[in-house]
């Protein structure tokens, strides 16, 4: 009775702070840009904006959409784990599945049009790029460390493109390809005849240049790199040390871009340098780590650059692709860009000269404790808006969940240090991560309503905790594991919540030539290890395939690799029973007025079934996947782990006004389109970070009954 009178008494807070925040822009707002109605790209369009003029399907009749069709991606093999927006063009709508095929489907009635085998996992592509010249038509789909150029009209790979229709990103970064560890994840952008890209790295030492470079797209050709480690002479070389450029890596575009066509400017944000949580060996800011960068996009000339988060020793990347936005701003519309962070704020700036259209401030956070550690004096935090995610976890937002789960969580905060946003990690105790390491915006994207000057951005809610402990030199397989796998499998190989698999018995699942193969080449959301010489990797796979440590990384001349701490593992604060151990809401949607840097609304997204049933609704949970906004005044968003639910939601109010179960969570961002004057709107439902685990991947499109 007592919870569900908090319950109660949260949610009437919730309705009241909607009703008492700022109403919607005025309607000075320019009307949005006309776009092709059978095209949806990844984000939308260039400006990854994830807006529709489209509005058949509207606030009226939302209520009545249905299954138009369903198509099951399992059917080329593979389960799950797909994280995939499809695009569609010309009515033809462009996918992967989890097997590893590129497909490409009647946008009318999900038929099969083609499919192409890349002969490898796609679980962890979240798209691909388009781009015509004429008759000539190119999807360009990102396979691990090959981007392939197929005809979009037959599915044949496009011979004269790179070598055999492919580059090769480990190419062009000036160091051995063979031993380089580069992917493409969230898909490149087009500007002209360009195609830009970036790349997953990975997140511990070694690991490769994070290069942002740009190849012709007819021949294949590199046109340009830009340096986010900068070489001496290039700007930003001062805030590294001196010879950091050549043995440190990453700080590298993961979560996709924007272009301004018309400007001819390329929008790349970027992530932290390798290693994520103890940089002694990088002492300095580590520009273009942790930046929003804005380049000439026919050229990779630096304009202008901003970082929101110097010296990262937390692994705040920028987790989302940016918004290129128009705003009133100071009685004058502004084209700006907005971007979204893990902890939880909102930057936005004049898309010319990166001017910040609300006031950043630097405010001063703890020294590091641990040896040889230098933390940032200062971090920047926008003003306004204020943030869309908590930023200290305190005793009384502890779980009420049950009076045992309180009272556990209470007894494990004693031993946490929990501080607030910047706090650098120690060897000593926990520290808390708060929103944690996947939150709050993530690599969905945010949608931005033209119409009302509204973005909405969806948000994990969850605190984690981190530390570091001393990191003995690695001489044995379980030495290895303990320093290279351990922050993400968990010193004990028990896995980490879903996020990264458990390795304990792989014997029983995998052999010990699959388990080198991935090690070397990477697999789903792991990076490749190439660097590894023979005597380590075979005292890895020998302790992973039979627990016992075996020598086999002979010691070797002290090297910037070896770092004296390391990162002990990402770990979510869960109760003992697996819910959140902090308070709800777990996750939440947002809708932001970028014009005056108010909130319009704020609900809480997602739920846990069985806590529903027992009358613990409307939680909030972990969601990953982004929201699209149309002109029929609907916000359309899935990404929610647990409920499985696709949901539209009055877009100036937040009420919800249609919902439907998937046959897995819809770990995707949604696309609508209309063929034959008829609008659909399409999501890939395909879990995997379910706590029961997903096997289904569907693509299934709801449209008006005829």
């Amino acid at each position: 009775m007592r919870l569900r009178s908090r319950l109660a008494a949260g949610a009437l807070l919730l309705l009241a702070v909607s009703a008492a925040l700022p109403q919607l822009a005025d309607k000075s707002q320019p009307k949005p840009a006309a776009a092709p109605a059978q095209q949806w790209l990844y984000g939308g369009n260039p400006e990854g904006t994830r807006y529709s003029p489209l509005k058949q399907i509207n606030r009226s009749n939302v209520s009545r959409l249905q299954v138009a069709w369903t198509y099951d991606a399992t059917s080329g093999g593979g389960r799950g784990g797909l994280q995939t927006q499809p695009i569609v063009v010309h009515g033809i709508v462009y996918g992967n599945t989890p097997g590893g095929l590129v497909i490409a489907l009647e946008g009318a009635t999900g038929k099969l049009v083609w499919s192409w085998d890349s002969k490898n996992s796609a679980q962890k592509v979240r798209g691909m790029t388009y781009w015509s010249a004429g008759a000539d038509e190119r999807i360009f789909a990102g396979v691990g460390r090959y981007v392939y150029a197929i005809n979009a009209k037959t599915g044949e790979v496009i011979s004269g493109f790179g070598k055999d229709g492919r580059i090769d990103l480990h190419q062009d970064l000036g160091r051995d390809p063979e031993k380089e560890s580069v992917s493409l994840t969230s898909p490149g952008v087009i500007y002209k005849d360009l195609l830009i890209v970036g790349g997953r790295e990975s997140e511990s030492l070694p690991a490769s240049y994070g290069d942002i470079r740009a190849y012709d797209t007819r021949h294949g050709k590199l046109r340009w790199s830009f340096h986010t480690i900068p070489r001496p002479g290039e700007y930003g070389y001062e805030t590294w040390p001196k010879d950091a450029w050549t043995y440190t890596g990453a700080a590298n575009n993961w979560a996709g871009m924007a272009v301004d066509l018309k400007r001819g400017i390329v929008y790349v944000p970027t992530g932290s340098a390798a290693a994520d949580f103890y940089g002694a060996n990088r002492v300095g800011d580590d520009l273009f780590a942790n930046c929003l960068l804005a380049l000439d996009a026919a050229t990779g000339k630096r304009l202008w650059h901003f970082q929101a988060v110097k010296h990262d020793v937390w692994d705040r990347d920028f987790p989302s692709p940016p918004v290129l936005v128009t705003v009133k701003h100071d009685g004058k519309m502004v084209d700006a860009v907005a971007q979204t962070t893990k902890h939880g704020y909102v930057f936005l700036f004049d898309r010319a000269n990166g001017k910040p259209l609300f006031p950043i401030e630097y405010r001063k956070y703890p020294a590091s404790t641990v040896e040889g550690e230098v933390a940032a004096e200062t971090q920047p935090l926008p003003t306004r808006p204020a943030p869309f995610a908590r930023q200290l976890l305190t005793v009384d937002m502890l779980t009420n969940r049950t009076p045992e789960a309180h009272q556990w969580a209470v007894e494990q905060f004693k031993n946490l240090r929990s501080e607030g946003q910047f706090v650098p990690l120690s060897v000593d105790k926990e520290t808390v991560v708060f929103p944690g390491f996947d939150g709050g915006a993530e690599w969905g994207g945010a949608a931005f309503d033209p119409e009302s000057a509204l973005l909405f951005v969806n948000s994990n809610d969850l605190a984690w905790t981190g530390s570091l402990a001393l990191n003995a030199p690695a001489a044995s397989g379980r030495d290895l594991y303990t320093a290279q796998c351990a922050a993400c499998h968990g010193g004990d190989l028990a896995g980490n919540g879903g996020q990264s698999p458990s390795l304990a018995d792989i014997k029983s699942r995998r052999t010990a030539e699959q388990v080198t193969e991935v090690i070397q080449k990477g697999g789903g959301r792991m990076p490749g290890f190439p660097n590894l010489r023979p005597p380590a990797l075979r005292a890895l796979v020998q302790y992973l395939m039979s627990g016992n440590s075996q020598d086999g990384a002979p010691p070797t001349e002290k090297s910037p690799f070896d770092l004296k701490y390391r990162f002990t593992g990402y770990k979510k604060f869960l109760d003992p029973d697996g819910y959140p151990a902090v308070a709800p809401p777990w996750g939440t949607l947002n809708a932001i007025n970028l014009n005056t840097g108010e909130y319009a609304w704020k609900i809480p997204l997602g739920e846990y079934p069985e806590l529903a049933a027992k009358g613990m609704k409307d939680t909030g949970t972990e969601n990953y996947g982004g929201p699209i906004v149309t002109a029929g005044g609907l916000v359309f968003i899935s990404a929610t782990n647990f409920d499985r639910k696709f949901r539209a939601f009055h877009k100036e109010t937040g009420e919800l006004l249609w919902e439907t179960v998937l046959p897995s969570s819809g770990n995707s961002t949604p696309a609508t389109y209309e063929v034959n004057g008829k609008q659909f709107v399409l999501i890939e439902a395909a879990g995997g970070k379910a706590r029961s685990g997903g096997t289904a991947a569907v693509y299934v499109a709801f449209a008006l009954p005829d």
